[in-house]
């Protein structure tokens, strides 16, 4: 008994150990949290990835919401399966050669749900961590998921030397009540807030341009200046870019003039600087 324990410490021990090798490599590492389900964190992930890629940099997304993994979906490239080799697993080439982990690569069907408690998942994330050969990267986007539970805790803990959290949010009071929690959850693990972005913020006509807000406005910059963080941007509710979601064709290669593209630009340019405020990330 006592043997086995030791030699489950060694295991830990020298996960730990790689986990600091693999993210040696990695310039920045960046996670995307939400307080609530169903904000879009995933596509406001992929988007801004795929924004920082077409700028030159070299992207990875790693998908950590077991229970409800997107971004493969988003990014097109459902269907695909995770490869070992001697350097270890090999992610998934992506567009721009963004490089993907997601669970969703290991199921053997779409329908195929992951019935894991908190261990199970403690121990897959660990395992991502520590095994998969990311290769030299600028930065790595975390897309975490809702909430302030095992597994969000589990990577900011692991993963060593985090840049920051982007925090998703859109305008319901719902949202924004429960948004906060997310702030006070990076604030008591010492990560730096990067800032917020408000998601669904606003639907324009696609007609005659008129502006209508489905929730109540403003509260996305109450919040931030209440609790002392940056307000990254606002992406409209945007017929297409759902579309270019449920396509798996994202916007930034799909359409180079949607308003809504400029405004991920626009929330990537100003991580961009949060970033070089800190270090080269050329």
């Amino acid at each position: 008994m006592v043997e086995k324990y030791f030699e489950a410490m060694e295991k830990l021990r020298k996960q730990d150990e790689m986990i600091k090798t693999r993210m040696k490599k990695i310039k920045h590492k960046i996670a995307v949290i939400s307080g609530k389900g169903g904000v879009g964190k995933s596509i406001v992930t992929a988007n801004i990835a795929l924004a920082f890629a077409k700028k030159g940099y070299n992207i990875g997304i790693l998908d950590a919401d077991f229970h409800g993994p997107s971004i493969p979906k988003i990014l097109g490239i459902r269907g695909n399966m995770l490869k070992a080799s001697s350097s270890g697993i090999l992610p998934v080439t992506g567009p721009l050669n963004i490089k993907i982990v997601s669970i969703d690569f290991l199921l053997p069907k779409d329908e195929t749900p992951v019935i894991w408690r908190g261990p199970l998942k403690i121990n897959a994330i660990r395992q991502f961590l520590s095994e998969v050969a990311w290769g030299d990267l600028d930065i790595l986007f975390i897309d975490l998921p809702p909430g302030t539970g095992d597994e969000p805790l589990s990577l900011i803990k692991f993963i060593p030397e985090m840049d920051g959290v982007i925090v998703v949010t859109i305008p319901s009071e719902i949202s924004q009540l429960v948004v906060k929690k997310s702030i006070k959850f990076a604030k008591e693990l010492n990560i730096p807030i990067i800032g917020i972005v408000e998601n669904m913020s606003g639907f324009t006509c696609p007609n005659c341009d008129f502006q209508i807000n489905l929730f109540n406005a403003g509260g996305r910059r109450k919040i931030a200046k209440e609790l002392n963080v940056p307000f990254l941007g606002e992406i409209p509710l945007d017929v297409e870019l759902s579309k270019s979601a449920d396509e798996g064709q994202p916007l930034i290669i799909k359409d180079s003039t949607s308003k809504t593209l400029k405004s991920f630009i626009t929330i990537a340019n100003k991580v961009e600087e949060f970033l070089k405020g800190k270090s080269n990330v050329s």
